[in-house]
């Protein structure tokens, strides 16, 4: 079992799904993952935040979209929390890179500091100071995060735009006959890549950061995931790291699979 107890400054370390549905949200991905989930409250017992757990380990977070952003016409959408040590001097940096604030750094409560932003080339993300809360603590198993994805048509901007506010390196990693990009902290390899960037498949896809999640078998996880009313966004692909398929929730938020066979 692949656990994490700390992530380094830079390293993508947590996902939180932001549901226009949320019954209808934990219901699904709960179906399909093999979810617990745990509905945490304020004091005045106003629901603020669902966590959910694999084998009793923290996977991943759901929480209800505001009505703003509804009323903006944002969508539902998986959202990517990049660790850093600050996030007030997080923030300056992105600024300083050409990045925009969404939301600036805040408390929540005693968990850590989190802030909202979108990159150059319009990717929305956010970064994590942890306190008590260090970010997933099950990893790289199935029905728990695998890989972080930016999917941009400027890569270029994008990767000279993480490597002034987290210090990421991009290298070139060929998927076939695909452009591909990974990027990895300034002190490790190219093989020890924490996430990935690519052109649109297709051109009516947004600019935006991909979540992938491991499954024990790609097909059938499509096949439970359609029958609960997620549509797949194109062909299933075999990846030297296993079969990927893309697909978009019943709420038209967008995530991705990973085959990881008898990964235990």
């Amino acid at each position: 079992m692949a656990t994490n107890d700390s992530y380094e400054p830079g390293t993508p370390s947590w996902v939180d799904y932001m549901a226009a549905d949320l019954d209808a949200a934990k219901t699904f991905y709960s179906t399909i993952f093999g979810w617990e989930l745990d509905d945490q409250f304020d004091p005045d017992g106003n629901h603020i935040y669902t966590g959910a757990t694999k084998d009793g380990k923290r996977v991943a977070g759901l929480f209800a979209q505001p009505g703003e952003l509804a009323d903006q016409g944002v969508p539902p959408m998986w959202n990517t929390y990049v660790t850093v040590a600050d996030a007030d001097a997080a923030m300056e940096a992105v600024t300083a890179a050409g990045g925009s604030v969404i939301m600036p750094p805040m408390d929540v409560m005693e968990h850590g500091r989190m802030a909202s932003f979108l990159d150059p080339t319009g990717a929305a993300f956010s970064t994590w100071q942890p306190r008590n809360h260090n970010g997933a603590e099950l990893v790289n198993e199935p029905g728990s995060l695998v890989w972080n994805e930016l999917v941009t048509p400027d890569i270029a901007t994008a990767s000279e735009f993480y490597a002034k506010v987290f210090a990421w390196q991009a290298a070139d990693n060929p998927m076939g006959d695909e452009e591909y990009t990974v990027f990895h902290l300034a002190d490790t390899t190219p093989e020890q890549a924490i996430a990935g960037g690519m052109a649109p498949p297709m051109p009516q896809i947004p600019t935006h950061w991909s979540v992938y999640f491991g499954v024990q078998d790609t097909d059938a996880t499509i096949e439970a995931a359609t029958g609960a009313g997620a549509r797949l966004m194109g062909e299933p692909q075999d990846s030297p790291f296993g079969r990927t398929a893309h697909l978009l929730d019943p709420q038209g938020g967008a995530f991705a699979i990973l085959g990881l066979g008898n990964s235990s």
